[in-house]
């Protein structure tokens, strides 16, 4: 679950209640990390708020071919599992997804999507090695400004997200187990799925 211990009564803190429900309809169940942010609901509802507003700005699958390269890169298996399955869920099949994930394969990504999330990548691991060569390169293959920033804010609020997970132990969720088993090694980049 998490390295904290879960908050008395919270599930009948309205405020908590009120995120377990939302979570819960989202994903089918009630995630590991939400039992964290029992501690501080509040976070969770300005994390739904400004990752919503980034999103606003980028076609979905971009959003989510950024996340996934960025959450890898960060060695957060929650969140590139997370992506990962959005991306095979909306966009392409498992197999598609784990080739993606593993060598960016030019038969499936255009050379926008790679060069995008090549620079998601290095926003999350090293955003200073970044520079207007880089900016003008992601220009080169049509990608806008918008579009550029909008990366840029989804690798970093990415960086936030998956350090705060691993920070406070959160597995994640045994349910990840129910993807192809190429899938979830290609994924599994930091802390292992759950057991139980």
């Amino acid at each position: 679950m998490t390295y904290l211990t879960d908050v008395e009564g919270a599930a009948d803190r309205p405020d908590v209640s009120a995120m377990y429900e939302k979570e819960t309809e989202f994903w089918g169940y009630l995630p590991n990390y939400a039992l964290a942010f029992a501690h501080q609901p509040e976070v969770m509802s300005g994390w739904k708020g400004l990752i919503s507003s980034i999103r606003s700005g980028l076609d979905p699958r971009i959003y989510e071919l950024a996340t996934m390269a960025a959450a890898r890169a960060l060695s957060s298996s929650y969140c590139s599992l997370a992506h990962g399955k959005f991306l095979a869920d909306r966009f392409y099949t498992q197999t598609e997804v784990a080739r993606i994930a593993l060598d960016r394969d030019p038969s499936i990504l255009s050379p926008a999507e790679i060069a995008l999330m090549s620079y998601a990548e290095r926003v999350a691991t090293n955003a200073t090695s970044v520079g207007q060569d880089d900016i003008q390169r992601l220009r080169q293959h049509g990608l806008s400004d918008q579009e550029i920033f909008g990366m840029a804010a989804a690798a970093a609020a990415r960086s936030f997200f998956a350090k705060l997970l691993d920070a406070v132990g959160a597995e994640p969720d045994i349910e990840f187990r129910n993807l192809e088993p190429e899938l979830q090694k290609a994924l599994t980049v930091g802390r292992p799925i759950a057991e139980a």
